[in-house]
């Protein structure tokens, strides 16, 4: 439901996305949708903008099982128009089909309009194809949300590092950069993921599964300077017999349905599908997109679901940055307890009592007996955390002072 406003307006901001790029991912939708919503309880005059240039994803590869790219946009205007309508901002987005090289939502010359007068343009996730086409905005700030791997690109591609040259601000998830994470020159203030709070009003837990909505391999891993930085199928390997050490804890993994074998590490051992090799070893595994397949069905699960247990991706272990989920910021604004791996949020976020770090299986088994000792205190502390940490109008109110002080 539309979230409250407060305040006069203030600034004329856009925000871009991958909303309709990806009409049956939830957990997508959310995380660009709590920056049009929480800017927009800041009396911000928003909108959303999607321009990425990349045709539409067919999530089961389409009528051969390899068409990847689909040939049509409608399903995507129609989800990205649903989403608008039920939150609230159904005048104010835009998408652009790049099959048609048209433009949906907003008219041209309002569209136009909105252009010439945006005080600031939100590159969320680096999701515009050429930020330079935006140049007319007074302040284009670039947020980084995969720390580690963009910076690799950024000091590895030189077409990369010009699309993120054209911002005047950037911001990253990796709130604890370091020496392990390449170098890029750049100026990265730190930021993380804006939980409007009101949508995740906690409820009642209807089942006791620890859950988590992955991917295993959504692109190639990435090589620099001989370093690989892989994804979650590289560190999974590690506790995958987890479940008979936390037994009877049922443990479920809500996995993405596309399947991208060339990509997957090698180091698991065997080409078994990742279904069969999970529920082998005592995993509950569902498939995504029947469980999270929109904005709502996503919310639903996280609230439905005792707590959630994750790896993460192997380049945020291997590089420590700080990388905290938007993911888990949900289930943490719904009073769950997340117990995921270390990426070097420590220093940076409460743990202990709503989240718990684990670094190898021994620990892994003693957060999940710590919350199952202390439950109903672990849940506070999870949505405490959530309103101090995540709350988007204290995490884009800063956000936009840094990207509007800083000219």
């Amino acid at each position: 439901m539309p979230t409250t406003r407060r305040r006069s307006r203030q600034l004329k901001i856009i925000v871009t996305g991958l909303i309709a790029q990806h009409p049956t991912l939830g957990g997508i939708t959310w995380h660009y949708l709590q920056y049009v919503l929480g800017l927009d309880r800041l009396n911000h005059d928003v909108y959303y903008f999607e321009d990425s240039g990349e045709g539409p994803y067919n999530t089961d590869g389409g009528p051969t099982g390899r068409d990847w790219v689909s040939k049509d946009c409608s399903r995507n205007v129609a989800h990205l128009a649903t989403t608008a309508s039920r939150f609230g901002f159904e005048n104010r987005w835009a998408y652009h089909c790049p099959i048609e090289s048209s433009w949906y939502g907003l008219t041209d010359e309002k569209r136009e309009a909105v252009l010439s007068e945006a005080d600031l343009l939100i590159n969320t996730s680096g999701t515009l194809s050429d930020p330079s086409r935006y140049r007319g905005i007074s302040r284009l700030a670039y947020i980084d949300t995969d720390p580690v791997v963009t910076h690799a690109k950024i000091a590895g591609r030189r077409d990369f590092r010009g699309r993120v040259d054209a911002h005047d601000i950037h911001f990253t998830f990796g709130e604890s950069m370091n020496d392990r994470v390449p170098e890029t020159g750049h100026s990265w203030h730190a930021t993380r993921q804006p939980i409007v709070l009101s949508e995740w009003e906690p409820v009642p837990s209807r089942r006791d599964a620890y859950t988590t909505v992955m991917n295993w391999a959504s692109y190639e891993p990435l090589v620099y300077r001989e370093v690989s930085y892989g994804q979650k199928d590289v560190e999974f390997r590690q506790f995958l017999h987890l479940p008979a050490s936390v037994t009877p804890v049922y443990l479920e993994v809500a996995l993405g349905g596309t399947r991208h074998r060339q990509w997957e590490s090698a180091d698991l051992e065997t080409d078994m599908d990742p279904v069969r090799l999970l529920e082998g070893a005592g995993w509950g595994v569902v498939d995504a997109d029947a469980v999270c397949g929109d904005a709502l069905r996503y919310r639903d699960f996280i609230r439905s679901s005792r707590a959630e247990w994750s790896v993460a991706k192997n380049a945020y272990v291997r590089g420590q940055p700080g990388w905290f989920s938007e993911r888990s910021a949900c289930y943490l604004a719904a009073a769950r307890p997340v117990i995921v791996q270390d990426t070097g949020f420590t220093g940076v976020l409460p743990t202990g009592k709503g989240i718990l770090p684990f670094a190898d299986l021994d620990s892994a088994v003693d957060a999940i007996a710590a919350v199952e000792g202390d439950y109903e205190n672990h849940c506070e502390a999870a949505r405490s955390i959530a309103e101090s940490h995540f709350d988007s109008d204290k995490v884009l109110s800063k956000l936009v002072a840094d990207a509007m002080d800083s000219a």
